[in-house]
């Protein structure tokens, strides 16, 4: 009885299956969001090897994901499945991740992976950077009131997202044994790459925290470590959709009785955070510090609230100004020896 003949080496299959349990999740520690965004991404790729280029996933190997074909799958997101640029920016991202990963691993393709590699991605439109101004994010954090647990809850939810500035996954998962009970109250935000840091939370909004606490009823079944800041019916944790229609609930009873208010300002979770965010420019704190509060990498993703704030550039520019132009001009047609010149010329 003759064996089965062993698997080719470079099937695609067993290089993912490394790429995301041996690379993404043991060395590199990504948290399970990037592995979700990671994976979403190749479920894509494999489906358009499937359906368009008549490859099962069973038999895709490494030399098939080549520069043409991953061309075309990027061609058929945008028309195909209406993707948007940055979406198909993501997922050539994430192509790119494994390629370098298999260049290391199975160094015999890697002029296939180096033209790759050099896919540049498309420009995307500039970010709208569009936020409140203090007033209206005072009007909206007033909305929810106090009439209800559930209104409290919101209450404290937009107070909390405006005052600390975290992402609207951020939100999701904080949990009561992430508020440090101290002058200041200080949150624990677990944010992208798995990297945490510590957030002082302002009066107004630590006292809000403080009274939603002491009426907060803990899960009997979970620990403080796993009891959501933030839940919904039964106890369920809050996700990101829900966070997104509670706040559209409350923009909806803001702007019923004042349809100016915020006009043509698409009011998201993440305008809550660039309102923060160009606040604090806007009186004038040092951009390491917003840096710190955002969770941003770097700096330079900071600076853009820096640069999208006209007011703020108006105010420096006015305080640098040295008038030099002259108030008014000399009125020409006051001047009679200049009006009798003129009338000379028709002589």
């Amino acid at each position: 009885m003759s064996s089965r003949p062993a698997p080719p080496p470079d099937l695609a299959g067993r290089w993912l299956t490394r790429f995301f349990i041996e690379h993404l999740a043991g060395e590199r520690a990504a948290s399970p969001m990037t592995i979700a965004s990671y994976r979403d991404a190749i479920k894509l790729l494999l489906t358009y090897f499937k359906d368009a280029e008549r490859i099962p996933p069973e038999k895709l190997r490494l030399t098939d994901i080549d520069r043409p074909r991953v061309l075309r799958f990027l061609d058929w997101l945008q028309t195909e499945r209406d993707c948007s640029t940055v979406t198909r920016n993501q997922r050539l991202a994430v192509i790119k991740s494994f390629c370098r990963y298999t260049a290391i691993e199975h160094p015999g393709h890697l002029d296939q992976i180096t033209q790759i590699l050099a896919i540049r991605q498309k420009n995307t439109p500039a970010q709208d950077l569009g936020h409140l101004t203090a007033d209206e994010v005072k009007t909206l954090l007033a909305q929810p009131g106090s009439t209800s647990a559930r209104a409290v809850r919101d209450t404290v939810l937009l107070a909390v997202a405006y005052d600390t500035g975290a992402r609207v996954q951020e939100l999701c998962d904080l949990n009561v044994a992430d508020i440090r009970a101290a002058n200041p109250i200080t949150l624990t935000i677990r944010g992208k790459g798995s990297k945490t840091r510590y957030v002082p939370v302002m009066g107004p909004t630590a006292r809000l925290l403080v009274d939603y606490l002491n009426h907060f009823v803990p899960h009997p079944g979970l620990a403080a470590d796993e009891n959501p800041l933030f839940h919904g019916p039964n106890h369920s944790r809050l996700t990101r959709s829900g966070i997104a229609k509670l706040l559209a609930r409350h923009v909806r009873g803001v702007r019923a009785p004042d349809p100016s208010w915020a006009r043509g300002l698409p009011v998201t979770p993440h305008t809550l955070r660039c309102s923060r965010a160009m606040h604090l420019i806007q009186v004038g704190v040092d951009l390491i510090y917003i840096r710190d509060l955002l969770g941003h990498a770097d700096v330079s993703t900071t600076e853009i609230h820096a640069r999208a704030d006209a007011e703020t550039k108006r105010k420096a520019i006015e305080n640098a100004y040295e008038p030099l132009t002259p108030d008014t001009l000399h009125d020409w047609t006051t001047d009679t020896s200049l009006i009798g010149w003129f009338d000379s010329l028709d002589h």
